[in-house]
């Protein structure tokens, strides 16, 4: 009875490290600072980042189906997902149990999300959703 608790904790375990060690391509403007301290945010919170320098931020966002309405200064992709603007770590984990998106965005670049902590300045923001239907979804305010 003890071992098969044992093999049960271990597979939980197996699977949290999994779900942690994902990978996102990020992809950025060589001179924005607030998109490493992005990347510094999904590294602290268990993601390997491959970060890509992009001298044309409009081609990739255009490519990835991101609509100008929901544009930010950095896009990742994760699993085929796009990650767009300072979305928290803990939303991203979002996209795995949603398959009905195509990916998330905070438009613009709000003081106080991840990567644009300044003092204890913080603007009210939304994680929108975007559905493959191609409407937009609040999936968490903050």
């Amino acid at each position: 009875m003890l071992s098969k608790k044992i093999v049960a904790f271990g597979l939980l375990a197996l699977s949290t490290l999994a779900q942690a060690g994902q990978t996102i391509d990020v992809y950025r403007d060589p001179n924005c600072g607030c998109c490493k301290e992005w990347i510094k945010h999904l590294q602290d919170n268990g993601y390997t980042v491959n970060d890509h320098v992009e001298p044309n931020m409009s081609a990739v966002k255009q490519r990835l189906g991101v609509a100008p309405r929901l544009a930010s200064c950095h896009t990742g992709v994760i699993d085929g997902k796009f990650v767009e603007g300072h979305v928290p770590a803990e939303q991203i984990k979002l996209l795995g149990k949603r398959p009905d998106l195509k990916g998330l965005a905070v438009p613009g670049m709000p003081m106080g999300s991840p990567g644009m902590e300044m003092g204890d300045h913080k603007d009210a923001y939304q994680v929108i959703g975007l559905t493959l239907e191609g409407k937009d979804e609040v999936v968490a305010n903050y």
